[in-house]
């Protein structure tokens, strides 16, 4: 079975391979260790398939790994499921309530180290106050009970928590002029999140930019996307689009290096951060 978007798997793989071989183990002896076939230690290795966090413990102690800093980092990994002490990651509450692809997304969000996205007709989930969030949920699922956006809502603000983590996420977002514009759930709920947004974009590792509509056309025009990069190495810095039914995941160096071109493009074309929040500060004064 894959578990997870495979950019996770893969740097799982990665690392659980360099651990074999500083122990000085084939995959032939460390599945022996461990009471398995080799082809399932190859999986694992080489990110076809995902792996438990139970079956990732063990490996880890087949390696005589000790340090409880490199353990943590390597469950991290696992994804959304249970941390290196049994304690369950917080999505698992939800796990009946969120897609597949939500779910994936919530993943690579946790591990990534940084995150940069363009989005250009709503806020970032990272930014959005609940009101907002609760207004947007609803516009974009459709028919909902109000115990399941309930669950929805606490879903997308309990992911904010990778920006007050330590280390944080580094966020850096360029935004359409239109997100700010569009009224998403009334006059006082746009207050409310444009006072949010200039809060963000003054704490250090959020850069907020803002992308007017007098800068034309742009290459961001097709679409929003969102970019996770991760640490130590660009190898797996992932490439996200979402659509209606489905999300799609991009690896590819080619893919990566042309959205990483235009993002950087839109940073060059949009407002500095500073006139990006005087903009923010312009539009609350009924500009």
């Amino acid at each position: 079975m894959r578990h997870g978007p495979a950019v996770r798997r893969r740097k799982l793989g990665a690392e659980l391979r360099a651990l074999r071989a500083d122990a000085g183990l084939t995959s032939e002896e460390a599945a022996r260790r461990v009471g398995w076939h080799q082809s399932k230690v190859s999986r694992i290795e080489t990110g076809a398939s995902g792996a438990k966090p139970a079956d990732v413990r063990l490996l880890m102690d087949a390696y005589a790994v000790r340090d409880s800093r490199s353990r943590h980092l390597i469950m991290a990994l696992t994804g959304p499921g249970d941390g290196e002490e049994g304690r369950p990651h917080w999505s698992r509450a939800y796990h009946g309530v969120l897609p597949s692809a939500y779910r994936d997304f919530i993943s690579l969000e946790s591990q990534a180290t940084a995150m940069r996205t363009l989005e250009t007709s709503v806020i970032p989930g990272l930014l959005q106050t609940r009101a907002y969030a609760r207004a947007v949920t609803r516009a974009a699922v459709g028919e909902l009970d109000d115990e399941r956006l309930d669950a929805l809502v606490e879903v997308r603000l309990a992911r904010q928590d990778v920006l007050r983590a330590d280390p944080p996420l580094e966020l850096n977002a360029v935004l359409d002029e239109a997100v700010l514009r569009r009224e998403v759930g009334g006059p006082e709920t746009m207050a409310r999140q444009r006072e949010r947004l200039a809060q963000a974009a003054r704490l250090p590792h959020v850069r907020l930019q803002i992308l007017p509509f007098a800068a034309g056309a742009h290459i961001g025009i097709t679409g929003p996307f969102v970019i996770f990069s991760f640490s130590n190495t660009s190898d797996l810095d992932v490439v996200v689009l979402d659509h209606l039914t489905r999300s799609l995941h991009l690896e590819r160096k080619e893919d990566v290096g042309a959205y990483t071109g235009a993002f950087d493009t839109l940073r060059f074309h949009a407002l500095s951060t500073e006139d990006s929040l005087e903009f923010i500060a312009a539009l609350s004064r009924g500009g």
